[in-house]
């Protein structure tokens, strides 16, 4: 007679209670991961020097962040051609509209403080744009609006561009003279360097300090980007990155922009070396854990950035770099674009153009990987390059996601599953009020007859893999064949069996 060998996971004695001490992060389960990595920089370093030859760059900088280090950076070219100053990771240069995501983290830190809510209307901080919108109908636009570009005011990034240096009064002024409006707000996306000015000045009218200073003192000085600026003029002669723009096949000299209110929506200026430290705090509010916070802003909203607040745009033929073809969809969080493709990557970060300036980051929360390029001419294109980057380093390097932990009780109610679906006779209290008259009995004893007929007695029950703390699948070896089950917890506590499928692969 043939042995057949039942092999089950062995866990401890568990409590049912879901004590989120009892929690467990999800993990890399990967001991050569960092090592692929890193094997695949060379072809990370030639992409980026292609990219600049190709697009006339002056002068480039680049960082590959790591599981919240930067652990790869480089630069070549000049910050400053006409006196031959070489570029370098600690070259500054102006990062435009990745500005943003600063001036939302800088709204949240304030939300979290109890100083404003996100649904306040905009006009309890600037009065004169009540009653302002492109209907009789429309809402009131609130700080949300504001911060997920659907405030209704159009895209206007080549006007954008140029108000850089304009006050608070000019805003006001601009305010005052009534605005044109292409949406009602809340309908629908479209990008406003305007909405982002008007959250410079709350952050002044709430916190009573700049937005600038305000971003200084509670993000960047507790990241270590000390020296990380708004204005052009504080940064010595020999550091700062000088714009150009590639015309008639030479280099012009861009002037640079001085700051002003508008600088909350792009005008920050800062090096690879420090601008890693952003990156890194952002993928280090990833996964969610029961760690104490240690970031200059709460994990969770952190985490509440990187979620899609306002819809933009499905594209089922989207194109990457390298030629593959994925379906893609993309939205607008907090100050930061968020996208998903067909192989459920989620993307997070934000580019940026100004006069003499391209940049882009973006990183993969899931991955734990960011790529950061900057160029100082005029709207380099560093988000196509920056996105053949991380395609190129997944694919190469074989990165997984993080895997999500098998809670206590999706791992118990495994093994009691197991225990009865082969005849379903003696079944214990596992299973929720509506099992019964969504899974009737007798038909899933005529599942579990056929299925088992053709694969044979259980051999071997494989882990769980965790979809989330309620719901997973594994998979059973048996005699001549494999099965997946997989099954959804209830709500309740403790939670019980509410879904359940057997099927043979």
């Amino acid at each position: 007679m043939k042995k057949v060998i039942i092999i089950l996971l062995a866990f401890p004695i568990i409590s049912l209670a879901q004590n989120p001490k009892n929690f467990t992060p999800s993990a890399f389960n990967d001991l050569t991961r960092m090592e692929r990595i890193k094997n695949a920089m060379p072809v990370i370093e030639k992409m980026y020097k292609d990219f600049a030859e190709a697009k006339h760059v002056p002068g480039y900088a680049y960082g590959i962040v790591i599981d919240g280090q930067l652990l790869y950076k480089g630069a070549s070219g000049y910050a400053n051609l006409e006196e031959k100053i070489p570029a370098t990771t600690s070259s500054m240069f102006r990062i435009a509209s990745m500005s943003k995501s600063f001036t939302s983290l800088a709204i949240l830190h304030l939300r979290d403080a109890g100083k404003l809510r996100l649904d306040d209307p905009v006009e309890l901080y600037m009065p004169a744009l009540k009653g302002q919108g492109l209907t009789k109908d429309s809402p009131p636009i609130t700080i949300r609006h504001l911060m997920s570009h659907s405030a209704g005011f159009p895209e206007d990034n080549p006007w954008g561009d140029r108000q850089l240096a304009d006050t608070e009064k000019d805003l006001n002024d601009l305010i005052k003279g009534k605005l044109s409006f292409s949406n009602v707000a809340g309908v629908e996306y479209e990008y406003s360097n305007l909405g982002f000015a008007m959250l410079g000045y709350i952050i002044h009218k709430v916190s009573g300090i700049t937005y600038d200073a305000y971003i200084k003192k509670n993000i960047l000085n507790p990241l270590g980007m000390n020296e990380t600026t708004y204005e052009f003029k504080t940064i010595p002669k020999d550091k700062f990155a000088f714009g150009y723009r590639y015309i008639y096949n030479n280099w012009r000299k861009e002037i640079p922009l001085q700051d002003g209110i508008y600088g909350a929506m792009g005008g920050m200026i800062t090096s690879i070396d420090m601008f890693g430290k952003y990156v890194a705090m952002h993928e280090a509010a990833w996964p969610e854990r029961n760690d104490p916070e240690t970031l200059p802003v709460k994990r969770s909203s952190i985490r509440e950035m990187h979620q899609p607040a306002r819809f933009i745009s499905l594209n089922p033929n989207y194109t990457f770099p390298s030629g593959k073809k994925l379906a893609t969809s993309g939205a607008y969080t907090y100050g930061l674009r968020w996208s998903i493709d067909a192989e459920h990557k989620k993307n997070i970060g934000h580019s940026g153009g100004l006069p003499g300036f391209g940049s882009n980051w973006q990183f993969l929360p899931d991955y734990g990987i960011g790529v950061i390029l900057f160029a100082n001419v005029t709207y380099a294109p560093t988000t196509d390059i920056n996105t053949a980057v991380m395609d190129t380093l997944v694919q190469i390097a074989g990165l997984k996601p993080r895997q999500t932990s098998v809670s206590p009780i999706l791992a118990k109610r495994q093994i009691e599953l197991i225990k009865v679906i082969e005849n379903w006779e003696n079944i214990p209290q596992i299973f929720a009020e509506n099992f019964s008259e969504d899974y009737p009995i007798d038909l899933l004893k005529k599942q579990s007859v056929t299925i088992f007929s053709q694969v044979g007695k259980m051999i071997k029950i494989n882990p769980m893999i965790a979809e989330n703390q309620l719901r997973g699948y594994c998979i059973i070896e048996c005699e001549k064949g494999s099965v997946e089950l997989a099954f959804t917890l209830s709500p309740e506590h403790p939670a019980l069996i509410q879904e359940y499928h057997l099927h043979k692969m």
